[in-house]
């Protein structure tokens, strides 16, 4: 057993860059998933509905770290290695686009049918109803569950620790194992966790007071 040193917080410290990078990225492409099963769930199209169902249901349903295994170990099916970086971002992404999927499409149907209704009425087509009226609207009930769903995004990171991705809690676990202190070490991810999540939860609830505010007037 040895004493923790500056190294070792920074060791810690340089984890936290990967992630927020894996956050970043997996959230940026769970958004894009995401939008386009919200869009499928409110199409008037029977066939895109159903298909937004399934998907939204096979990844709701099933463990995320059923799903990273499936995503990281599934390359081999076809002679592919997959890197843990690699298959970490995509399957975030993918199980992201299903509750972000979920969140928006929610908040499409939040706006009232009046909209709809005088957006047809001026000729407008399905596209640029949900572009220029519908998802500006919706956009002020989504930014809530949005950043709440962000968070737990970021805590979903720690599960990439076990495909020997680096990100903290792996750091962590790295650092135990050297030094045996597993009170103090995962004590400081704990905190460190924290202040990553607090400020997001603060902003997003000043970012939909304020959209509110400009929404009344």
């Amino acid at each position: 057993m040895r004493t923790l040193n500056f190294s070792d917080i920074e060791f810690l410290i340089f984890a936290v860059r990967w992630t927020l990078l894996l956050s970043a990225l997996a959230f940026a492409g769970g958004g894009v998933v995401g939008i386009t099963i919200a869009l499928m769930r409110t199409s008037q199209q029977r066939v895109l509905r159903l298909l937004a169902i399934a998907y939204i249901r096979l990844f709701q349903g099933t463990p995320l770290l059923l799903q990273l295994f499936l995503v990281f170990f599934g390359g081999d099916m076809v002679g592919v290695s997959v890197d843990p970086w690699v298959a970490a971002m995509l399957g975030l992404s993918l199980n992201a686009g299903a509750f972000l999927g979920e969140i928006w499409r929610g908040a499409i149907q939040g706006v009232q049918k009046g909209q709809l209704e005088a957006a047809r009425s001026l000729g407008l087509h399905y596209f640029a109803t949900m572009r220029k009226v519908v998802l500006p609207q919706a956009l002020r009930l989504a930014v809530a569950p949005t950043v709440g769903f962000l968070v737990n995004l970021v805590k979903s990171t720690s599960l990439a620790s076990i495909l020997g991705f680096v990100e903290l809690i792996r750091a962590g676990q790295l650092l135990n194992n050297a030094t045996f202190r597993p009170f103090l070490i995962f004590s400081t991810v704990a905190a460190i966790y924290f202040i990553i999540c607090w400020p997001l939860t603060i902003a997003s609830r000043r970012l939909e007071a304020r959209l509110a505010q400009a929404y009344r007037r």
